[in-house]
């Protein structure tokens, strides 16, 4: 089992924590954390791009000329997609990106994420994050503290709004909780910090 040290707000060792082997210690499986990564990003893709079509574009009702005889080719519009402001052809429309992963992968990504920050040396464990008031200040110096890199996911026990909001100030910094952790957010980030509440929780739920 991987022992990691808990460390304060300050950057002080304050003691280690065993880590559970079914969650932080398994083998890595790159092809379902890509698999994940690519289910997220598309998830996140709105759809929303739209173009007009010839049937869409504002005029084009009079045939421009007639049929025969103006040594032109034949045109019945000039709304067609080879006339200047004319349609787009196969114009993209709204659509909806998003799918599904099974379960399964979806927790084995989740594990093996995790499990590769054990590896790299990126996870650090946090005693506690307890603010009293919106100080984006004392999460910064804490984030330098620990020795956060610059990207750094902060995993929270509970919907606390005062760490929630200073950790969203600070650039490339991101908070989640349990519920809302995903395999795409672990991999983005440099460090990937978690308080030590919450990690007896995200046990119990992946375990």
């Amino acid at each position: 089992m991987p022992n990691v040290a808990i460390l304060d707000m300050a950057g002080k060792n304050v003691g280690e924590i065993t880590l559970s082997d079914a969650i932080f210690g398994i083998s890595p499986n790159a092809v379902v954390m890509h698999a994940a990564v690519v289910n997220y990003l598309a998830n996140q893709r709105q759809g929303t791009q739209s173009t007009l079509t010839r049937t869409e574009v504002s005029g084009g009702g009079k045939k421009p000329w007639r049929q025969k005889g103006t040594g032109h080719a034949r045109q019945g519009s000039t709304r067609a997609p080879q006339w200047r402001h004319g349609g787009v052809v196969h114009a993209p429309k709204p659509r909806d990106y998003s799918y599904s992963l099974n379960k399964k992968v979806r927790r084995l990504a989740l594990k093996s994420a995790l499990s590769d920050k054990v590896l790299q040396n990126s996870l650090i464990v946090l005693d506690e994050l307890k603010l009293e008031a919106y100080k984006t200040k004392v999460v910064a110096d804490c984030l330098k503290a620990i020795g956060a890199g610059k990207k750094v996911l902060v995993v929270l026990e509970n919907n606390d709004a005062f760490a929630v909001k200073s950790i969203a100030n600070i650039k490339g910094a991101k908070s989640a909780q349990i519920n809302t952790i995903n395999t795409y957010d672990i991999i983005n980030a440099d460090t990937l910090v978690i308080v030590k509440g919450a990690v007896a929780k995200l046990e119990e739920v992946y375990a």
